[in-house]
């Protein structure tokens, strides 16, 4: 499907390197202030210390990038070495990196790395235990569900923890959703958008099994189901199934880790959640610092 962004599987799980760079200097100014670390400053100016980065609850790891751009702005000569990378299992008690250096930047650029880390490896745990929820019966998706400023990071630790990225930003695709049907037909909508676009993917969110056979029917590429049962959502794949088109479907609204499996027998391809961005616990992730 022309311009539909669905599939990952050629994207690597890093973020981009420019976001990272952008996010991580807001981030440091941020910290920082007017007047810089005034605590690190009580630090002995040629101390040097070393510190483990230790995870302290199983999950998934992302953020590495963020982590190391952060000692790298405070201060280039830390060296970080990384022992495992975005998308590693971790167990508690894993010595996921070591960092050395300048004791007082160490201490100063520790937690805004950290922030980073931590979150970011929380979106990859949460993605993937409904990943494995799934198993292999459906891909999940993110949705723009993000906090502001941090979706392209967001979105890497998605697929850092097994997941797939929905549309980045409203210019990806066409959505129809039920506000943008005031006064209109969903037959009427799709084909608006494929004069107006015709390069890019179309989707129709539905909330009944007739709106779904309409949208088939009228060209879309993929119907998103929207808070429907498993059992409401297996009747609709049947339906699209029938037609014999190349329709993707999508569950979402409603999914939970507890329910998610179901939604998988019942034969969708796609299934969307924000909790894995939007719901997401960072992961207890340490750094273990000893002066040299």
């Amino acid at each position: 499907m022309t311009g539909f962004p669905v599939g990952d599987g050629d994207l690597p799980v890093e973020p981009p390197r420019d976001d990272v760079r952008d996010v991580v200097a807001r981030a440091i100014a941020e910290d920082l202030g007017p007047l810089g670390d005034l605590t690190a400053a009580l630090l002995p100016e040629d101390a040097r210390a070393v510190a483990d980065v230790v995870v302290r609850a199983d999950g998934m790891l992302a953020g590495t990038a963020c982590f190391t751009e952060t000692f790298a702005q405070i201060d280039p000569t830390v060296d970080v070495e990384w022992r495992l990378h975005d998308g590693a299992r971790v167990e508690r008690g894993t010595v996921a990196a070591t960092v050395a250096g300048s004791f007082r930047s160490i201490v100063t650029a520790e937690r805004t790395a950290l922030n980073f880390l931590c979150h970011l490896s929380g979106v990859a745990t949460a993605t993937r235990r409904f990943v494995d929820a799934l198993g292999g019966r459906a891909r999940v998706l993110d949705t723009r569900k993000t906090l502001p400023g941090l979706r392209s990071l967001e979105k890497a630790a998605v697929r850092a923890g097994g997941g797939t990225n929905h549309r980045g930003s409203l210019s990806d695709m066409v959505l129809v959703k039920d506000n943008h049907l005031v006064g209109s037909t969903v037959r009427d909508a799709v084909e608006r958008a494929r004069s107006l676009w015709p390069g890019r993917g179309i989707e129709v969110e539905c909330d009944r099994p007739e709106q779904v056979v309409e949208a088939v029917e009228a060209g879309a590429d993929l119907v998103m189901l929207d808070n429907m049962t498993p059992k409401e959502a297996a009747k609709c794949v049947a339906l699209v199934r029938e037609t014999g088109r190349d329709v993707l479907v999508e569950a979402s609204g409603g999914i939970t880790l507890e329910n998610v499996a179901a939604y998988g027998e019942a034969g969708v391809d796609l299934v969307s959640t924000s909790a894995i961005t939007q719901s997401a616990p960072a992961l207890d992730i340490a750094l273990d610092l000893r002066v040299t």
